[in-house]
């Protein structure tokens, strides 16, 4: 007992494991989830996948903008048309129910100004679906009157059609017949259908002259004929006609025909037809003459 008593308490070394092997175990515990992850963040962040997903989302902005009705032209406002309807101004742009990313501007305008009639025209758009025609009509100075149809005068004697009336202008009636061409029915399709048009699609130089001149010069004449024979032809309110001819000389030719017709009255006569187309060599007919 003695013994047992006296005897002292031996401890044993306490065991510890070293930090290093600490460490080493949490670092291999880890490193499957950091691999993971950053396998993931190479697969997200490499260059394909991030033009692949810059390419879904400009497929899915243009679906959204293609579907959206704010951007399809449903107005066409027209300025400048007079004469012209706007219907078939914006018929000939093309603009009418497109998208305004399917329009050209420029070829729009190119389409309108090739509708006779219009000298000139700009086509604008403004975000999202605002489009504005502004177009400059030829100003008639004559009309031509042909086959039973009329045409408008250009400034340049081109002939256009009509659009209308045409209240104080000069009238030019063509006695020769229309020449009939054979187009495309556009109805039928497989048809043919003759339609009259002018003989000449301008009007020469002296023929138009001739006619304005007479018409400054005697603001009463309202109306003129047309013959390739005669010339330009003017029916007297007194009863008989008048050659005139053609060319900017018809100051001279009235004083000729006036004269011609105070002789031919103050004997008595009754001229049928008076020509002063040549004023050197004027004749007449008269009855009883």
């Amino acid at each position: 007992m003695r013994r047992m008593q006296t005897a002292h308490v031996v401890h044993g070394p306490r065991l510890q494991v070293p930090r290093k092997v600490r460490r080493r175990r949490s670092r291999s515990s880890n490193r499957p989830a950091q691999a993971s992850w950053t396998a993931v963040k190479q697969v997200i962040f490499s260059p394909r996948w991030i033009s692949l997903s810059l390419l879904a989302l400009m497929i899915f902005a243009l679906y959204l903008v293609g579907m959206d009705v704010n951007f399809y032209l449903t107005s066409v406002p027209v300025e400048g048309a007079a004469s012209i309807p706007p219907a078939e101004i914006v018929a000939a742009s093309g603009l009418g129910g497109n998208h305004v990313f399917a329009v050209n501007p420029t070829q729009a305008a190119d389409h309108i100004a090739a509708v006779p009639g219009i000298v000139s025209a700009t086509v604008t758009l403004s975000w999202p679906n605002e489009v504005l025609i502004q177009v400059k009509e030829e100003s008639p100075i004559a009309v031509w009157q042909e086959g039973g149809l009329d045409y408008w005068v250009t400034e340049d004697g081109r002939l256009v059609p009509s659009r209308g009336m045409a209240s104080g202008l000069l009238q030019i009636v063509s006695q020769r017949a229309a020449a009939p061409v054979v187009v495309q029915d556009e109805e039928e399709g497989d048809g043919e259908t003759a339609v009259a048009q002018p003989a000449i699609s301008f009007i020469p130089d002296d023929v138009l002259s001739g006619a304005l001149q007479l018409r400054q010069l005697r603001p009463n004449i309202s109306r003129l004929y047309y013959r390739p024979a005669e010339g330009l032809v003017y029916e007297d309110g007194r009863g008989w006609e008048a050659y005139f001819g053609t060319g900017t000389d018809m100051a001279q030719k009235l004083v000729v025909y006036e004269t011609i017709i105070d002789d031919l009255l103050a004997r008595g006569l009754t001229p049928v037809y008076v020509s002063v187309s040549n004023q050197e060599k004027p004749y007449y007919r008269a009855n009883g003459g």
